[in-house]
């Protein structure tokens, strides 16, 4: 009888439900036990009836199982469905005021292990207050908001003055970018775009290469995860590991006669 593949097995096979979030927590998971960090943030902007945040739960605990390293859950959500839309920017031919709205929060709170919770409001001002609570370093962001204005408030997360409060490559999932009507110009998109272009330290960018990485490489989620960069980092402005001695590439053609 065959034995059971490990976690990272599936993971890599994409056996996990909602494999994006395997990929980036357990990414993220090895970048922390290489840094010597031991706890980590997980993030998701847009809970609606709790699915997403409770995959993230377990996932969580798994890769916590896998590789040691335990993490909070943090879910950000109005509560109430989506705001109206501010304008075309905000996809209103795709979405309206009071989608998605969590229908019982106090039910889904019961259900969430004690490393979760949710912070309800609007997320411009929920935000600066979670960014205040000295929270474990954030390793992973999920973006589920599909307005540009709720999304543009809730990458103010990734602008908090001190750097490391998150991992130098911050794992994060976009979650409404693959529809045809989605665009640079409208939506979570854009929002990404217009933070690149401000005048900080923190770059967001596709994963480079990720879809030639992985085994079953026609997943659509693969093109939805993306990299927040922080160039500030004290980890990106040092060698990753105390230089023994000066690297030198060999030329086998030198030694051609």
């Amino acid at each position: 009888m065959p034995s059971r593949c490990s976690f990272r097995t599936k993971v890599a096979f994409d056996l996990v439900v909602r494999q994006q979030h395997a990929f980036c927590l357990l990414e993220a998971a090895d970048i922390a036990v290489k840094r010597g960090i031991p706890r980590l943030t997980a993030v998701e902007f847009g809970v609606a009836n709790g699915t997403g945040l409770m995959n993230i739960c377990r996932i969580a605990e798994r890769v916590t199982r896998e590789t040691g390293v335990e993490f909070d859950v943090v879910g950000f959500d109005t509560g109430a469905g989506m705001p109206p839309p501010v304008d075309y920017r905000d996809h209103p031919d795709l979405y309206a005021e009071g989608d998605f709205p969590l229908q019982d929060s106090g039910q889904l709170r019961r259900r969430l292990p004690a490393n979760a919770r949710i912070l309800l409001g609007e997320v411009a001002a929920t935000v600066p207050e979670f960014l205040q609570s000295n929270p474990a370093p954030i390793g992973f962001v999920s973006i589920d908001l599909d307005y540009y204005s709720s999304t543009k408030d809730a990458l103010r997360l990734l602008a908090a003055e001190d750097p490391s409060l998150y991992l130098p490559t911050t794992l994060m999932y976009v979650d409404d970018i693959q529809f045809r009507e989605h665009n640079a110009f409208c939506g979570e998109l854009l929002a990404v775009n217009e933070f690149n272009q401000e005048p900080h330290l923190r770059r967001i960018t596709p994963y480079n290469f990720l879809r030639k990485r992985r085994i079953f490489t026609r997943a659509l989620w693969v093109d939805q995860v993306f990299v927040a960069h922080i160039l500030d980092h004290p980890a990106r402005s040092v060698a990753a590991e105390p230089a023994t001695r000066t690297r030198v590439l060999d030329n086998p053609y030198l030694a051609a006669v």
